[in-house]
């Protein structure tokens, strides 16, 4: 069964992809002050941009996925916040490695479905 989402937020700082669901969890709780149980997708880049996880908390339990780019690199906002939220479109052009900042203006605020 596919979780159904509120909003994808992408934490801006990277972190260390050795971290799993519960360093992950503590990691949205510490930059956003928010439950990880929320209903919304956080996704987590590392420091070369080339790797990222995903985590989902749903009715019955936890999503963690990972995406490996073998060249180029995703493309992360530059924020002051801690968090930017995508649109459906976003995602997918980030998740393809695509700079998806430049195909349509970043909308904050936006909901993902």
């Amino acid at each position: 069964m596919t979780p159904l989402l509120t909003s994808l937020h992408l934490i801006v700082e990277p972190v260390d992809m050795r971290l799993g669901i519960e360093g992950l969890s503590a990691k949205v709780h510490a930059a956003l002050q928010r439950s990880p149980c929320d209903g919304a997708a956080y996704a987590f880049r590392n420091q070369r941009s080339n790797r990222l996880k995903v985590l989902l908390w749903d009715a019955t339990g936890v999503w963690l996925l990972q995406r490996r780019l073998h060249q180029g690199r995703f493309v992360w906002p530059q924020s002051g916040s801690a968090s930017f939220v995508l649109d459906a479109a976003q995602w997918q052009w980030l998740t393809m490695g695509v700079d998806w900042q430049r195909l349509s203006p970043p909308t904050l605020g936006s909901r993902l479905y």
